[in-house]
């Protein structure tokens, strides 16, 4: 491959991130797979700094199909005055397998890392750095391997229905950027993913999750990591505000006690560490919404605090725990993660990676259009910005440097216009006018159904 090519390639990324390129150098660089002397290999027709180039395309582009990536890759080929190679996406697949999954897994968290360290004051809250939790899932090719390993829901008949794979995401609430994630199969909970992810947290830091992650063992995990938390009050918890130490209305400090029984998404070594007694302030308000029911919720959190953290700025945060939803619409609907391709788990799993690489790309230049603009990033549309990331990034291949620069403080102008209006408490009913086609649901395997038709 041309060394003019990838030094062109490498430097529109760089201007995103400028530690990108070292750091894909150090990731190929270091594995017995991918060694130095492969990377610049003139003679492969898919080395891996095309094939990383191409499959973070894949991932920005709404066909996402090999085919599509290899004639991406004979258009820049042909445009540099290259041979093209063939059009069989065989070798391409093949050396999508040679890419250690590391790589992929190093690059998006450190670039997550860089955003979330890059966040100004004025968009964190009360000086502190808040993370959200969540967790989703995604379905994936029907391949013996897959269900092996990932498994898919017990409702499903054999061969009617997708492997499953279950993930637990650390996101950053200034800026949206993917922190850490947990992947596992479809039967596990959400609780058992997230203590695989303590990692992510430093102390100082804020956790924001719902209900589901109000359990002793995970806030008194992240209490000795001196990380505090903000969850909504798990329903099987009883809250009796005549108890305790009374801080305000329907705001009250109690004492946790340790479950007897270990629980099955700790450790039993990590579970008898834990102390026997934690100390919890619990709330309560009220949600008004036009549209809508008022609701009553209730808040556990570890900010003992009633000065500094009052009742209504504990109720905005947690409002706000609804943006890790959008986050991950934007990786499953805007970046097509919903339904993965890879017919294998170690691709399916580098598949994953490449999305979340992909959207801390996006996420990136959303930030740096948010600073040269002087707006809040989360005002800027994540749709809007892949649109035109999506439409200059071929064009980025093909400048020299300082047509680069040109280039991409003109895109940073273009995306600082892709503003959202400011909606609050926006009302949509979430409903389809489109009808999709009556056609019925598969309850039998495709054998038995093609049977059926020849007899």
């Amino acid at each position: 491959m041309s060394a003019k090519w990838r030094g062109r390639m490498m430097g529109s990324w760089s201007r995103v991130w400028p530690g990108l390129s070292r750091d894909i150098c150090r990731g190929l660089g270091s594995t017995r797979r991918c060694r130095p002397k492969d990377i610049v290999s003139a003679g492969r027709s898919f080395p891996p700094w095309v094939v990383l180039w191409a499959w973070v395309r894949q991932a920005l582009d709404p066909d996402g199909s090999c085919n599509q990536a290899v004639a991406r890759i004979n258009a820049h080929r042909v445009g540099l005055g290259l041979p093209a190679v063939s059009t069989d996406t065989g070798g391409y697949c093949k050396a999508r397998q040679r890419l250690p999954e590391g790589l992929f897994r190093r690059l998006w968290r450190r670039l997550g890392a860089s955003l979330r360290e890059g966040a100004r004051e004025e968009d964190l809250w009360h000086e502190r750095a808040v993370k959200v939790v969540d967790g989703s899932s995604s379905s994936m090719s029907d391949t013996p391997a897959n269900q092996r390993r990932y498994g898919q829901p017990s409702g499903q008949k054999a061969g009617c229905g997708f492997p499953v794979v279950a993930f637990v995401g650390v996101f950053c609430l200034a800026t949206g950027a993917a922190l850490d994630l947990a992947l596992g199969a479809w039967r596990l909970h959400d609780l058992t993913l997230f203590a695989s992810l303590l990692r992510a947290f430093s102390p100082g830091d804020i956790v924001l999750a719902d209900r589901a992650y109000c359990a002793y063992a995970q806030v008194a995990l992240l209490a000795m990591r001196r990380v505090d938390v903000v969850v909504r009050m798990h329903q099987r918890r009883a809250v009796d505000f005549r108890r305790g130490r009374v801080v305000g209305v329907l705001d009250h400090i109690v004492t946790w006690s340790k479950p007897v029984r270990p629980c099955r998404s700790v450790p039993f070594r990590a579970f008898r560490r834990l102390p026997e007694t934690l100390t919890v302030r619990e709330i309560r308000f009220r949600v008004e919404i036009n549209g809508f029911r008022p609701q009553t919720i209730t808040l556990a959190t570890t900010l003992l605090d009633a000065e500094a953290y009052p009742v209504e700025d504990l109720a905005d945060l947690y409002a706000r725990r609804w943006e890790v939803e959008l986050n991950f619409r934007d990786l499953k609907i805007t970046l097509q993660m919903d339904v993965l391709r890879g017919k294998s788990p170690e691709i399916v799993r580098k598949e994953i990676h490449v999305h979340l690489l992909a959207y801390n790309l996006v996420r990136a230049m959303i930030r740096q259009a948010a600073i040269h603009a002087g707006l809040p990033p989360r005002r800027i549309s994540f749709k809007g910005t892949l649109q035109y990331v999506a439409a200059h990034a071929d064009l980025f291949t093909h400048y020299r440097a300082h047509a680069q620069r040109c280039a991409f403080t003109s895109l940073l102008h273009l995306i600082a216009r892709q503003t959202i209006p400011h909606r609050p408490s926006r009302v949509e009913p979430r409903v389809r006018k489109r009808r999709p086609k009556n056609y019925p649901l598969m309850t039998q395997s495709r054998a038995q159904l093609k049977a059926a038709i020849g007899a």
